[in-house]
């Protein structure tokens, strides 16, 4: 099966070694974002300032993929402070309405460039 890289401007540069997303077949693979303005490539400021970022760009290479949230069916975020559990909830419910994705929530120790969120999915097109 053929893999297409996506990429937009409106989302942050990859800064390693991958792609934004990858489509194969009806299928999105979104890498993680992690809270850069992708016009600064700086962190924004804040939990849920950073939050609404990750949802932001995500949103950005969804919608270069020819999808939108809305065809996210797996959804795994990263905290680097379960804490902000309930801030994360509330963000999400500005930008996905019911049936909502699959998800995953982890605390992990660090994340790039000291963000504090970071997210990655699973698309389904069609």
């Amino acid at each position: 099966m053929s893999k297409t890289v996506i990429h937009t401007d409106k989302a942050p540069a990859a800064i390693g070694t991958y792609s934004q997303a990858i489509k194969s077949g009806n299928t999105v693979y979104l890498s993680g974002q992690i809270p850069l303005d992708p016009a600064r490539m700086e962190l924004v400021e804040g939990f849920e300032a950073q939050a609404v970022q990750v949802f932001e760009n995500l949103k950005a290479v969804a919608e270069a993929a020819g999808g939108s949230l809305q065809d996210i069916v797996k959804l795994n975020i990263f905290l680097i402070d379960l804490g902000n559990f309930a801030t994360v909830n509330e963000v999400m419910s500005r930008y996905f309405q019911q049936p909502y994705p699959a998800r995953a929530a982890i605390g992990v120790a660090s994340l790039p460039k000291a963000a504090q969120v970071e997210m990655d999915g699973i698309m389904v097109l069609g």
